[in-house]
């Protein structure tokens, strides 16, 4: 006989990525992430919803006005480019970044630059007190009257003050540290992450104002809080930076409103947060003569070219296995050029010490630095120099051959604009511009034979 008026067992479901168990575990079997499978209680059945009230008729697309989503600057050239021109009334935007990279130093000049435009702008901090605000606003010349504060943690107050300035602006640092009293769960924990962006992205659809939203980042560097979060907003910018150099780098990997492949450069210093419209020269060192070891390289950020200096010093062996050092290049792509240069070029350089580093915290991770880490190790070994107006562009691959890369025509003229003569580039049908001669190498040694002999 069958049981009638039994009990159906809730199930669980993850806040990062939807996965659904019939029991409550502490580590999701799908993205296992820690801490995210919350009960969402009995297993409803399919729902039949009946019409209800539109809140406006629709309309032909052609009668929709266009004029309410056209982007304003924020005053800051650096960003604009990012962002693809500006701020789009009624967006959200999440900055993300380590602690210390300079999230809040960039957004207070932001909401100063905007209010200096005539825009009303609230900034609402949840991590420090408006004093603490205050004095970081003095430092940086960031006064404006124009420009409100407002130092709260919960979520209904912070939307008072959204009702009572009515700005065009909203600068909320951070999204993690402010919390719902309607809702369980400490503050930074997944409902009220979750909560919160959701609440000040629908107040901001409805008002029509721009929200930048301050998001912490975990140990991965990944944004922390549940990935419903980057879904729920416009826009995705990362905010990167070496805490030992003062470029800070600002790039996009979600724009509903622009290009995701752009990057904005800005200078980071006691004084505030300046933009760098051409950084070149923080990625290059000078010298009196060329010196051993060094090699120029054109590296693509975004749709950005930057040349940028690749180093190398190889020393003899020392007891035990012999070193390998890297900073700013990736680790993997060094030892596979060394490997390379062991076996395809004949270089004795498995028993020795290397280290290569960039020039000014430039981080080169795309494959197109390979040929000038190999030129710089040969250099530093064989005590030979390239000349300060060459550029090395190339991936090697595990034959020795030298490999097409994107981008090339945007890299010479890059290099040609700066004063460089002459360019290795891969076997590749490209148009010279003028003033340098494009010199092509089809392996590494003929990159070596073209430069060394």
């Amino acid at each position: 006989m069958a049981r009638t008026g039994a009990r159906e067992r809730p199930s669980y479901r993850c806040g990062e990525c939807g996965w659904v168990s019939s029991r409550w575990v502490g580590r999701c079997g799908e993205c296992q992430a820690w801490g995210t499978v919350e009960q969402v209680g009995t297993p409803a059945g399919p729902r039949t919803l009946s019409a209800g009230p539109v809140s406006a008729p629709a309309r032909p697309i052609g009668d929709v006005d266009a004029e309410q989503a056209r982007s304003f600057a924020t005053g800051v050239d650096e960003l604009d480019r990012v962002l693809g021109g500006g701020l789009v009334p009624g967006a959200v935007v999440l900055l993300a970044g380590e602690p210390g990279v300079g999230k809040s130093t960039l957004l207070l000049d932001v909401a100063s630059r905007s209010a200096e435009a005539r825009r009303r702008v609230l900034y609402v901090s949840a991590e420090e007190s408006a004093s603490q605000v205050r004095l970081r606003a003095d430092r940086i010349g960031a006064l404006h009257p124009e420009l409100f504060l407002a130092a709260e943690t919960d979520l209904a107050a912070v939307l008072g003050h959204l009702d009572a300035v009515e700005p065009t602006l909203l600068v909320v640092d951070s999204v993690q540290t402010v919390s719902s009293r309607e809702v369980e769960g400490a503050p930074g924990g997944v409902s009220q992450v979750r909560e919160v962006a959701a609440a000040l992205s629908r107040a901001a659809k409805l008002r029509g104002v721009a929200t930048v939203l301050v998001g912490h980042v975990t140990k991965d560097g990944s944004i922390a809080g549940p990935r419903v979060l980057e879904h729920l907003v416009d826009v995705v910018l990362h905010f990167e930076g070496d805490r030992h150099s003062p470029l800070r780098l600002v790039r996009a990997v979600k724009n509903r409103y622009g290009p995701t492949d752009d990057v904005g450069c800005f200078h980071l210093s006691d004084d505030g947060i300046a933009e760098v419209s051409d950084p070149t020269g923080l990625f290059t060192s000078r010298h009196l003569a060329p010196v051993p070891g060094s090699c120029l390289t054109v590296t693509l950020e975004g749709r950005r070219p930057l040349v940028a200096e690749v180093q190398a010093l190889v020393g003899p062996a020392g007891q035990g296995s012999p070193r390998r050092a890297t900073s700013g290049l990736d680790a993997s792509r060094v030892a596979m050029v060394l490997a390379v240069l062991q076996r395809r070029a004949r270089l004795d350089v498995g028993p020795r010490e290397v280290f290569c580093a960039t020039v000014g915290g430039m981080r080169l991770a795309e494959p197109a630095a390979d040929l000038a880490v190999a030129l710089a190790v040969t250099g530093s070994l064989a005590d030979a120099t390239v000349p300060s107006s060459t550029v090395v562009l190339g991936e090697v691959g595990l034959a020795g051959e030298v490999r097409g890369v994107p981008g090339l025509q945007l890299r010479l003229a890059e290099a040609a604009r700066l004063g460089v003569r002459t360019a290795l580039v891969p076997p590749d049908p490209v148009r010279a511009p003028a003033g340098i001669r494009v010199v092509e190498v089809p392996d590494v040694a003929a990159a070596m034979s073209a430069l060394y002999t």
